[in-house]
Order: C-alpha cells, then sequence, then structure tokens
C-alpha cells in the first residue's frame, strides 16, 4: 500500500513537473532592448530599403537587420511624445503623459504600481531592468523589477556609477557595454526560469560619446545635409532666446553647416554601431543558452532625433524624424521571418504587447493595444492616427504641441499661437515641406483633421496636465515666448 501511495505521488509530481515545463514553454522569455534618441532611419534595413534618397547609407547594424530579416519590422512606428522622460514612463505603463504624471525631464514617475513589469512579475515572471531608467533622478532599485542595476539620470558614458539594487557601485569601461555584460550575466544564471528582462540604452543620446573602438570609425564618411533643412520651423525666429540665433536649432542652413554638428553626427552614429554590437552579444548569449527559440527579442527607442531637418537639432517636434522609431520583434517560435508591417504602432503599444505574449490580461488602465494580432493578422479595427502631444518644458524653445498624425497626413498645433500651425500632405510631401494650413488646397484636409484631432482628444481623455511646467506670463497675463536652451 505504502509502495502504491509513494508511486502515486511521483507520479504526480511528474505531471505537476511537466504541466510546469509546459507552462514555460508557452510563456516566452521576453528581452526588451531600447535606446536613447535613436532615429528610425539609424538602421542599415531602411538606409538600404531608402536607396537613393538614404541620407546615411554607410551605417552598418548587421545585428538589429539579423533581428528584422528574422522577426518582424514595424515600418511605421511612433511615440506620443517625443522626449525621454515621458517617453520611457509610457513605455512602462501604457498611459498618455497628460495622465501618467510625466510632462517633462525632471519629474520622477510617483505611480508605478501597474507596469508591464509588475504584471509580468505577478504572473510568475523574473524580472530585471539594466541601464537607463531617467524618471528624473530616481535612484535605488526599480520598482516592479526583481534586480536593477541602472543609473542615475542621464549618467556618464564611461566609468559610470551603477546602483545594483539601489546601492552604488562602480564599473570601468562604455556604459552601454556594461550594462549589456550585467543584462547577460543575469540571462545566464536565471537561463532556467521564464524572465523578463529590460535593457535601455544610455546612446544615442547627447553629448554622444561613442566607445573607444568607435571613436574614428565614422571619421572619414561623407555627410549630406538634410533636404528639408530650409523648412523652418515656425516658431524660429519668434522665440525670446536672448541671444542672436535660436539655440535649439541646428544652424544647418544656407552653408552654415559646421564641423561641430558633423562630429555630433559622426559620434551619433558610432555610438549607435556599439549598440548594434552589444545586441549581437544578447543574441549570441540566448543561442548558446539555448534560448533563442522560445524568447520574444523587441528592439525599440525612446524617440527619434533631429540632424538639421526643419533647421532642427533636438527633437520634442512633431515631424517625423523626432516622432518615428524604430520597432523590430523576433520571436522564432511563433512569428514568421522577415515580415514588414506598416501599420500604425505606438509606444503606448509595448506594454499591452508582453503582457498579451505572455498570456496575462492587460490591465484597464493601460491606453495601448497589443500588436501580437498585427503580427499574426488577427488584428480588427486597428487605429488609423493618434494624438501626439508635447508640454512645454521651462528651459528649452519647443512650445506646447498638439498634433494628429494619420496614415498620410498630419496637422501640428501649437495651443495659443494659431499662426504657426502646420498642416502637411505626407503621402505627396514626406519630408514636410510644404505647409497647406493656409491653402486653399488644404481646407478640406484641415477640417477633416481637425474633426479627428477632437475626436482623439476625447479618446485618450486629453488635458494639459498641472503638472506640466507653466509658460511664464508676463506683467499683463499674457504669455511670454519660452527661452532657448542650448543643446548639451
Amino acid at each position: 500500500m505504502l509502495r502504491n501511495i509513494l508511486l502515486a505521488s511521483l507520479i504526480g509530481l511528474a505531471g505537476t513537473s511537466q504541466a510546469q515545463n509546459a507552462g514555460k514553454t508557452a510563456r516566452p522569455n521576453i528581452v526588451f532592448i531600447y535606446t536613447d534618441d535613436q532615429r528610425f532611419d539609424a538602421l542599415s534595413v531602411v538606409q538600404q530599403e531608402q536607396g537613393t534618397k538614404a541620407r546615411f547609407p554607410w551605417f552598418s547594424t548587421p545585428n538589429l537587420d539579423k533581428l528584422a530579416n528574422e522577426g518582424v519590422r514595424f515600418r511605421n512606428a511612433f511615440v506620443i511624445n517625443s522626449l525621454c522622460s515621458p517617453s520611457r514612463s509610457t513605455l512602462l505603463n501604457s498611459r498618455y503623459n497628460h495622465l501618467n504624471g510625466i510632462a517633462n525631464n525632471h519629474t520622477g514617475l510617483a505611480d508605478t504600481t501597474v507596469t508591464y513589469a509588475t504584471e509580468l512579475r505577478k504572473a510568475g515572471y523574473s524580472t530585471a531592468f539594466f541601464g537607463k531608467w531617467h524618471m528624473g533622478n530616481e535612484t535605488g532599485k526599480r520598482p516592479g523589477f526583481d534586480y536593477s542595476a541602472s543609473f542615475v539620470g542621464q549618467g556618464k558614458y564611461f566609468d559610470c556609477p551603477i546602483e545594483v539594487n539601489g546601492k552604488v557601485q562602480p564599473s570601468q569601461g562604455w556604459v552601454d557595454d556594461v550594462s549589456t555584460t550585467n543584462a547577460i550575466d543575469y540571462i545566464s544564471a536565471n537561463k532556467d526560469k521564464t524572465f523578463l528582462v529590460s535593457l535601455a540604452f544610455k546612446s544615442g543620446h547627447g553629448p554622444f560619446q561613442p566607445p573607444v573602438r568607435h571613436q574614428e570609425t565614422y571619421a572619414k564618411v561623407t555627410l549630406t545635409e538634410p533636404v528639408n533643412d530650409g523648412n523652418i520651423f515656425p516658431y524660429k525666429g519668434q522665440i525670446d532666446t536672448g541671444k542672436p540665433n535660436n539655440a535649439n536649432a541646428a544652424n544647418a542652413k544656407g552653408g552654415t553647416w559646421t564641423e561641430k554638428n558633423e562630429q555630433r553626427i559622426r559620434n551619433y552614429f558610432g555610438a549607435l554601431k556599439g549598440v548594434d554590437e552589444n545586441v549581437g552579444r544578447v543574441l549570441k548569449t540566448l543561442d548558446s543558452l539555448g534560448l533563442d527559440n522560445n524568447t520574444v527579442v523587441i528592439f525599440s527607442s525612446d524617440n527619434g532625433f533631429f540632424f538639421g531637418e526643419h533647421d532642427l537639432g533636438d527633437k520634442r517636434a512633431a515631424y517625423e524624424e523626432s516622432i518615428r522609431i524604430p520597432l523590430l520583434v523576433r520571436y522564432p517560435a511563433r512569428f514568421p521571418k522577415g515580415k514588414k508591417i506598416d501599420k500604425i504602432v505606438l509606444n503606448l503599444d509595448a506594454a499591452p504587447s508582453f503582457l498579451d505574449l505572455a498570456g496575462v490580461k492587460a490591465p484597464a488602465s493601460f491606453q495601448g493595444k497589443s500588436w501580437v494580432p498585427l503580427i499574426e493578422d488577427k488584428a480588427k479595427d486597428w487605429r488609423t492616427s493618434f494624438l501626439y502631444e508635447y508640454f512645454y518644458e521651462r528651459g528649452f524653445a519647443t512650445p506646447t504641441i498638439k498634433a494628429i498624425r494619420t496614415e498620410n497626413s498630419k496637422l501640428i498645433l501649437y495651443p495659443g499661437e494659431e499662426s504657426w500651425s502646420e498642416l502637411y500632405d505626407l503621402s505627396n510631401d514626406p519630408g514636410e515641406t510644404s505647409n497647406l494650413y493656409q491653402s486653399k488646397e488644404g481646407e478640406k484636409l484641415k477640417t477633416q483633421l481637425q474633426a479627428e484631432l477632437t475626436k482623439q482628444e476625447k479618446a485618450v481623455g486629453y488635458v494639459n496636465p498641472d503638472y506640466a511646467d507653466p509658460r511664464p506670463l508676463d506683467e499683463n497675463g499674457k504669455y511670454v515666448r519660452p527661452r532657448a536652451q542650448v543643446i548639451p
């Protein structure tokens, strides 16, 4: 009798173990890698696709191209606010910034109770965060994650102090190499668990310092000015800068493209070259551990960046180079190879997509949509437009912005400054060079987009939040033009 009981117990334990293993196979590991300020076209696969129109044809990203070729590439991925902290908060909690408490780069993320990390952790995932958190200058162990090795604020490119579970430790070398090594060590130590790893690079944020091995990689490539550098942002020259020229501009028009601007581009791409190599290190680790088939690798960025387009040299504005981002997804066990998707997807969609992949229901607070059905051709009623928002931040020249971006057009409004309004037909003018807002030919399109903007504002509960920096007022209660700040 005792023998039969023991045998039954062993069979039961075996069955439980098999069920757990089956569950593990059904639930993939998730590795989310994202950069800072990486333009959508800062991938060699995109440069090759653009052909003769490519501005950076010399840039090579073989490991990111590998992800694209072995997975899915979203060709119309966007952010809802092109600024680091706001975008990173949206990645975490799938909330518009007018609701989630982050409208600028100097505020901490107070509400971290419901994020993709907290929900996956509840579902049994081992969760870890590495690299750039950047919610203001928050310190300590990153909320929602079992383990974190992160730095404060912007950190620094070389020998950056790293907070390991909140305790400061020194590091040596280029910071994104360090973060990658930490992430790889975690993956190796947790290979028998189901894990979520978020790896957030500092690159390619200014001051653009590539690793030593790539400081001269692009020293001799031929640089070209953007074709739309002469199409100046409407608030240039109307801003109280306190200086002869607007400091937020790229100073690229009229033959004044400086050596300093050229060096910024060379260093930017040198840093992103280091990113590509580190992505390759992660992929190689997954392969060597036999985890590649059942691990979803997602690669993206927090926003884009201008290099002279519209005479700009930062982000924030609602033009394509700023709001479009790369988005690559590889999941060999489930997703097809080499698929390209042109539907509009947003950074708002990251968190619900991760939960969908894990079989976890998205919380009601999430405002995004999982892009998994898009990949599997099961999506119904997918979005054809979205609201873009930016709130004035003290010390910077970019004013508050509301914009609607559809599949083929865009309306950009600057609240309180109607004369700055912009309207573009992107199907015929992808470089946003011809503002149709005041034109007769643009009247119908303007009416359509104004109606769509109102609809989207209502759908997402748009407000100008009280935690956004107020634009300064003069003695008569009128807005003072925002003052510019030199971009670091």
